[in-house]
């Protein structure tokens, strides 16, 4: 298995610019919680307050992988699928329209960020190259906005080196 470094580096060369980064913080966050949505149907059993359904499954696998790559970012990761699916399986509890609704307008809407994004960036979206960039996606916006907030220099400070700073005025300092 590659590092966080490693991928959050090969991740971070398709995002350079300030303004796709934006949209990322977005973008990722919608289409994260519009596959919960999605996936929260059918329910594969039911135990009471939780409810098993392939977004459960899901959630607890791509977890365990952000919590393999990283202790402290993948707690985080955790606390955030963890509101997603909570979320997920009540709008999967609604009528089917406005389960589907949310689930489809939230990736329709989530994509469409990053595509704009990757307009301006100039660049294709990682995930092209490489699929494990859906998975790292989230992680990488999570690691931004702690650089963003100053935390994990060490980190910023790997990835910069491979794959040089960001670029945009508002570029973390």
């Amino acid at each position: 298995m590659r590092t966080l470094v490693d991928q959050l580096s090969q991740y971070a060369a398709y995002h350079r610019d300030r303004r796709n980064i934006a949209t990322h913080f977005i973008g990722i966050p919608m289409i994260v919680q519009a596959v919960a949505v999605l996936l929260a149907r059918p329910v594969l059993a039911d135990l009471g307050p939780l409810a098993i359904s392939a977004a459960t499954l899901v959630t607890l696998a791509t977890a365990l992988y952000y919590l393999r790559l990283d202790g402290r970012l993948g707690a985080a990761m955790v606390l955030l699928l963890g509101l997603a699916l909570w979320c997920a399986q009540w709008l999967a509890a609604q009528p089917t329209p406005v389960w589907l609704g949310w689930g489809l307008g939230l990736f329709l809407v989530g994509w469409l960020f990053q595509f704009v994004g990757h307009y301006w960036e100039g660049r294709k979206p990682a995930f092209v190259d490489d699929l494990v960039g859906l998975v790292i996606g989230p992680l990488f916006v999570l690691a931004e906005a702690a650089f963003l907030m100053g935390l994990r220099r060490d980190l910023q400070q790997q990835i910069e080196a491979r794959v040089g700073p960001v670029r945009g005025a508002a570029a973390a300092a």
